[in-house]
């Protein structure tokens, strides 16, 4: 079952209220603004296909994926970028639609990610304050909508690495998923490659096990670039 479409859904703010019931990092001064997640890990927000019109401007809404597995429903990605991911994930929704696709866009953190709790019509939201990010901290992917945790999972495994397909990777061969999302994430950037700029490349886990994924043109952290830019081949064990 593909992704949704965004649709919009008018909102008004009521109260913000500091972040409680999650696992939150120290901060130095008491704020309304906690992190969620682990310093040295990745965390992913996974949008849903909604919009909320948050502070006078439309951000997108879905899940976020921390390190440790943990998943905070109802966040809102609000600040830089909350208008491309919009624009990548309807995209990512009209090629689901036309090849009759599967793929998740998703958009991983390095770091702890500010957050605010914030009850808007009476539905609680995790706000995500993107601008409180560096940019270079912030980069956007794509594979299988069922393999995003296992995405977020393997990122966080010591051992792993990023490589790249080869055209005549025996992976394609494979006639079962992981061949199909592989070829997949190289179609999509065939269809659209404004936004889809690198499909074929595949998270290697120590345990022998791939994840097909691609990576979005924006954003694209520099503080990632072992993911977005993997530098080795990956050549299946005989």
């Amino acid at each position: 079952m593909g992704a949704l479409k965004y649709v919009v859904i008018g909102v008004v703010v009521v109260v913000v209220v500091v972040v409680a019931a999650l696992t939150l990092l120290p901060t130095l001064h008491r704020a309304s603004v906690q992190y969620v997640g682990s310093p040295s890990g990745y965390e992913a927000f996974v949008p849903d296909g909604q919009t909320i019109n948050y502070n006078g401007h439309t951000d997108p809404t879905g899940t976020l994926i921390l390190s440790n597995g943990n998943t905070i429903q109802n966040a809102v990605w609000d600040g830089q970028y909350a208008s491309t991911i919009i624009q990548n994930h309807n995209a990512i929704v009209q090629l689901n639609n036309q090849l009759n696709g599967d793929m998740q866009d998703f958009y991983v953190i390095k770091g702890p990610v500010p957050a605010e709790q914030v009850t808007i019509d009476g539905q609680t939201y995790i706000v995500i304050e993107a601008d409180k990010i560096n940019p270079a901290d912030i980069a956007g992917f794509y594979t299988y909508q069922g393999w995003v945790p296992n995405f977020v999972a393997a990122i966080n495994t010591p051992g792993t690495y990023a490589a790249v397909l080869p055209g005549n990777s025996p992976v394609f061969q494979w006639k079962n998923l992981t061949e199909t999302v592989a070829e997949r994430t190289m179609l999509y950037e065939q269809y659209n490659p404004y936004i889809y700029v690198a499909g074929g490349d595949v998270l290697v886990q120590p345990n022998g096990t791939i994840i097909p994924y691609g990576v979005t043109s924006s954003p694209l952290g520099s503080a990632l670039f072992n993911f977005t830019t993997p530098q080795q081949s990956y050549n299946p064990p005989s």
